[in-house]
């Protein structure tokens, strides 16, 4: 066959074959500028190709953000570093970077409820996925449940490879809920499972030394920590809770609106009175 041979009308069948639809969708327009301008043949090649790399990332990202289950809004341009000033805005966006990832490493956040675990863990998270990273975001509680239901169906290592896709696992909210020991022995066998290996972020409302909530069996419960923290770092966000600084403010502005309002209200029958005394 010789170039005489090929039928340029085909083409678009070919690229719709070939998976290539930026290809598809610029064609013409980059054939039109090479034309006019006398590019050679491989720079048009060229120019293409770019074209679909860049949207065939993009796409890539997209389809790891939805699988990822990161909660929507919650990065870090709109994480409040001012109210946590024991958290360095530097040191999260370094974490953000993933150096870490690479070296299958772990992240602890440990705080009281509201301090904005969950934020920072889930702005990480967003931050990775745009790097290329593949990250799993979930409530502890409920991953739990699917790998027991995984291995009451004898399904358990199917659906910890397929966890093992992921780059980093998010697990919230860790010391929540009292588990037994079957569900005990299913959060440990993954963490062990992903020691040194792949990556496992945890936000916990609670300290190490309360860990025995989450695994009854003081042996266990040793050799999870041990194997979380010896490649870790360790987020310490202790501070007042952002929901109750925010109800707190939200009711200082209902009481300044109440007495704007009020101090209005008064003005105007001052107003009033003044006006019933002196006519106009």
């Amino acid at each position: 066959m010789t170039a005489h041979d090929v039928d340029i009308h085909k083409l678009p069948g070919m690229l719709t074959a070939l998976r290539l639809p930026s290809f598809h969708r610029l064609w013409r327009d980059v054939a039109a500028t090479a034309d006019k301008e006398g590019w050679p043949a491989a720079r048009f090649l060229a120019v293409l190709s770019e074209f679909e790399l860049a949207q065939r990332e993009t796409r890539r990202i997209q389809r790891n953000l939805n699988t990822s289950k990161l909660l929507s809004g919650k990065t870090l341009a709109t994480f409040s570093f001012e109210a946590l000033p024991s958290l360095p805005k530097a040191h999260i966006e370094a974490l953000a970077a993933g150096d870490w990832i690479d070296r299958g490493g772990n992240l602890v956040a440990i705080g009281n409820s509201g301090t904005g675990k969950t934020h920072v863990m889930c702005a990480i998270g967003h931050a990775l996925v745009e790097t290329g990273y593949r990250v799993f975001y979930t409530r502890t509680g409920d991953l739990v449940q699917k790998l027991q239901v995984a291995r009451r169906d004898l399904l358990l290592e199917n659906a910890l490879a397929k966890l093992d896709k992921f780059d980093l696992i998010i697990l919230d909210d860790i010391t929540y809920a009292h588990k037994d020991q079957a569900e005990t022995s299913v959060l440990f066998e993954l963490i062990a499972r992903r020691y040194e290996y792949k990556s496992i972020a945890i936000a916990a409302n609670q300290p190490f030394s309360a860990w025995d909530q989450i695994f009854p069996d003081k042996a266990m419960t040793i050799a999870a920590i041990d194997r979380l923290v010896h490649h870790a770092t360790i987020l310490e966000m202790n501070a007042e809770s952002f929901r109750r600084r925010a109800a707190s403010d939200n009711q200082k502005a209902q009481a300044a609106a109440i007495a704007a309002a009020l101090g209005r209200s008064n003005q105007t029958k001052e107003e009033t009175d003044v006006q019933a005394i002196i006519p106009d």
